[in-house]
């Protein structure tokens, strides 16, 4: 299953789509919904976000495992430095292993400041590169201590995040070649709006390819893409959310939609979308859909 991901995500067409656990103990209404619209059979894998925003969700390995035992396509399962120390991370390493989630996105984690759980602590005992790490030592046997395991881990496969737009772009370089230095196969952005944009991630993945100076110079660019089908989504997002360029294009034309009503502003938001969507797979079939579960979206988005 693994082998035939990760040379999609090498040498063809590679689309996932993110889900999002609820607060609640209850994973499954989202996996029959992902059922009943058929998106299983429009995307290479899934992934599941970890506690995002620091709000309390459904544990995301025990997520993946569910869409992976539904589906039989891989699930990239984030995990965040937040909330766990070294120790837990390693352990929760070794439990998924067993149960074949092995695509793991390593997120340093938003603050625990934000958190919906009072006076809830963040553990941060490094960023994301420590958990990079520990999978590079468990790819070799052993633990981040160094000691060898009890038996070899099946292969597991690191992916990391970063930025979609600076106003220095040698920065996104920067931490590229960090992330494909620390072994990341796999590099998703944040969402990006317009072709120039992704056209500029592409060549600053090359540099940094080029630059690495590691054996991990092969790691792929994928382009996160979220439909925007508000005026005041694509606001909060140009206003409140570092690392993301929403063009003024956007912005003006869901203005003028949102003047003429509900169905105009979803129709101009969801046109864009999908426009964006056609011309990146045409550029570079990499992409990671985000929708905030809105899977509608992501079926119309797809089809």
């Amino acid at each position: 299953m693994f082998d035939n991901f990760i040379d999609k995500l090498k040498n063809g067409t590679y689309i996932t789509l993110e889900t999002t656990p609820s607060h609640s103990p209850l994973f499954s209404p989202i996996v029959d919904k992902i059922e009943s619209l058929g998106l299983h059979n429009l995307v290479d894998g899934f992934s599941t976000t970890d506690n995002p925003l620091a709000k309390l969700k459904y544990n995301a390995l025990f997520a993946a495992k569910m869409l992976q035992e539904r589906f039989h396509k891989p699930v990239i399962a984030t995990m965040s430095m937040r909330d766990r120390n070294r120790i837990a991370l390693q352990s929760d390493l070794l439990g998924a292993n067993e149960v074949d989630i092995r695509a793991i996105l390593a997120l340093t984690g938003d603050p625990a400041t934000i958190s919906d759980q009072p006076h809830a602590k963040g553990v941060f005992e490094s960023d994301s590169s420590l958990l990079l790490d520990m999978i590079s030592c468990f790819n070799s046997g052993i633990d981040y201590a160094g000691k060898p395991l009890g038996a070899k881990p099946k292969t597991l496969y690191p992916f990391a995040v970063v930025n979609s737009y600076s106003k220095n772009p040698k920065t996104l370089q920067k931490k590229m070649q960090k992330k494909m230095k620390h072994g990341a196969c796999g590099i998703i952005t944040q969402p990006v709006y317009d072709v120039e944009n992704a056209k500029i991630l592409l060549d600053l993945k090359e540099a940094a390819n080029r630059d690495c100076g590691c054996e991990n110079s092969g790691a792929e660019l994928i382009l996160g893409i979220f439909p925007i089908t508000k005026l005041r989504t694509a606001q909060f997002l140009a206003a409140h959310v570092p690392g993301i360029n929403v063009p003024k294009s956007w912005l003006e034309a869901l203005r003028i939609a949102n003047e003429k009503g509900v169905e105009e502003e979803y129709k101009v938001g969801f046109e864009l979308s999908k426009k964006l969507f056609e011309d990146i797979k045409e550029l570079h079939p990499k992409i990671h859909l985000m929708t905030a579960n809105q899977f509608q979206i992501a079926k119309d988005i797809l089809v």
